[in-house]
């Protein structure tokens, strides 16, 4: 992992309402984590960790949406950490940011101040990549950032189920042909599974898949209506240029 960052830009998110500093090269936030932010329900003064943070996207686009949040931040990677904690200053939201391995054991989050039964709400879009097809990026920090190992997401969902409060909800991104790894690490401790598949049209396979679970509950799954980033005609879908401007949210967060 390097020490430091090689550059960064500042960049706008929700229509200019969130603005970010984050690595030129490396782990840097797009359309997954204001997707991942969109689908999360939160209320005022709910307890909301987002693993993996990077910069901090995900998790300060939630705070923008849904204000009073009791909101950590957790980051590898020390150098995107910093950018976090000056990314919450800079658009004035409150938000502790930790530096801390998402796979570490209990006592490190004890000691973190992230104990069991703590969190409302858990946000995470984990390095989702199969490293048996996908090319690494010779970038370390990229490829942290991207590509799962054979245990990334048992270990995540795992913490997750920890942190949480029986009742209290994760919401995840993850790819689509791995729909079933989603699965099988959340047969565990979680029911009242909500999926929402992300095809680049409709005419197209799914390529990212949101999903909500619910610790402690034997409520079925339902799989909701799929979200297409593009129209027929191949430009934006209206309903994601809404999401990703700040105005709307997506289904998953509505739902009950």
């Amino acid at each position: 992992m390097t020490e430091a960052l090689a550059g960064t830009t500042t960049d706008a998110f929700l229509g200019g309402n969130l603005v970010l500093r984050q690595p030129k090269r490396g782990h840097r936030a797009g359309h997954d984590a204001i997707l991942l932010a969109a689908a999360t329900a939160a209320r005022s003064g709910d307890r909301v960790i987002e693993f993996g943070a990077g910069a901090g996207a995900a998790g300060l686009a939630l705070a923008r949406r849904v204000t009073g949040l009791d909101l950590t931040l957790i980051e590898l990677n020390e150098p995107l950490a910093a950018l976090a904690r000056e990314n919450a200053a800079a658009n004035a939201i409150a938000a502790n940011v930790i530096t801390l391995d998402v796979a570490a054991h209990a006592a490190a989050f004890d000691a973190a101040g992230l104990g069991a039964d703590s969190a409302d709400v858990v946000l995470m879009n984990p390095p989702f990549n199969d490293p048996g097809r996908h090319r690494a990026s010779s970038d370390p920090d990229k490829r942290l950032a991207h590509v799962a190992s054979q245990t990334t997401l048992e270990d995540w969902v795992h913490a997750a189920r920890r942190v949480l409060k029986s009742g209290g909800a994760l919401t995840l991104i993850w790819r689509a042909d791995g729909l079933a790894e989603v699965l099988a690490a959340l047969s565990r401790g979680f029911g009242g599974l909500a999926i929402v598949p992300v095809h680049p049209d409709l005419s197209s396979p799914a390529i990212r898949v949101l999903v909500r679970a619910i610790k402690g509950t034997r409520a079925p799954l339902e799989m909701l209506p799929a979200l297409a980033l593009n129209d027929a005609a191949g430009a934006p879908a209206v309903e994601v240029q809404e999401v990703l401007s700040g105005r709307a949210v997506l289904s998953l967060a509505l739902h009950k």
